[in-house]
């Protein structure tokens, strides 16, 4: 049977600038969240044709073309996006490859992550004409190495058909995860490489405390809790909804 629970999440989603990419042959995907300041960087080549940009962010981003055309012609850009895997993974790509970066702008790091990001010096620091109207409390680093364009809560999907065909009532705490008759029922992403696994973990540790999230975490691996490496392949493989 597949899990019939699905963690996602979306906490303080970023983007931020890398210094000037080198040449890469990036896989290309659609995104869906897109910022919009002048790319101050992008020149026109002599010839007049587009900038290349290169947009590295996590697997699951999507934009309609209409979106991306309009800001491409809006920026006399072409828009390259490098689909690096979840979050996580993404982020270590990045890092990994600071000295010769793959891309200009990456987009998806969120305040999960954005310690490693920025402890690592991967981003430089964009002042956005934009800033004066996102609220303080989320503009996480005063430098401005990293710019907040979206938020949301970590939540647990489920499988509603499933439920309501078994008279199954849904768990209303964490605590209830654990009990027998959602055995083998859930699936959440690897913390190191996933945003929404991470964003999960510190959820239980703060709820629970230190060492109970740990008894909590031994608890649901005893009630057939799956994990995965990324939201993909946990959504698309392996939750039944």
């Amino acid at each position: 049977m597949k899990p019939l629970f699905l963690l996602t999440a979306l906490c303080l989603l970023l983007s931020a600038c890398a210094p000037q990419a080198v040449a890469t042959q990036p896989s290309v995907i659609e995104a869906n969240i897109v910022t919009q300041p002048a790319v101050e960087t992008a020149q026109p080549l002599s010839s007049g044709e587009p900038v290349p940009l290169t947009v590295m962010t996590h697997d699951s981003f999507a934009i309609s073309e209409s979106v991306l055309a309009a800001f491409e012609q809006a920026n006399n850009i072409k828009v390259t996006f490098l689909a690096s895997g979840d979050t996580g993974a993404a982020l270590n790509k990045a890092i990994l490859s600071k000295d010769a970066p793959l891309a200009d702008v990456f987009y998806g790091v969120d305040n999960t992550f954005l310690s490693r990001a920025l402890e690592a010096g991967i981003f430089e620091r964009y002042d956005s004409p934009l800033l004066p109207g996102i609220a303080a409390e989320y503009r996480l680093d005063p430098e401005n190495r990293a710019i907040p364009v979206d938020y949301g809560d970590v939540c647990i999907n489920y499988d509603k058909a499933f439920f309501a065909k078994n008279e199954l009532a849904l768990p209303a705490t964490l605590g209830d995860l654990i009990r027998p008759e959602y055995f083998g029922m859930l699936v959440v992403e690897n913390p190191a490489t996933s945003s929404p696994g991470l964003a999960f973990l510190l959820a239980t540790i703060a709820h629970f405390g230190e060492p109970g999230y740990l008894d909590f975490w031994r608890m649901l691996r005893e009630n057939g809790l799956v994990v995965v490496n990324d939201w993909n392949t946990a959504y698309y493989t392996n939750f039944s909804g």
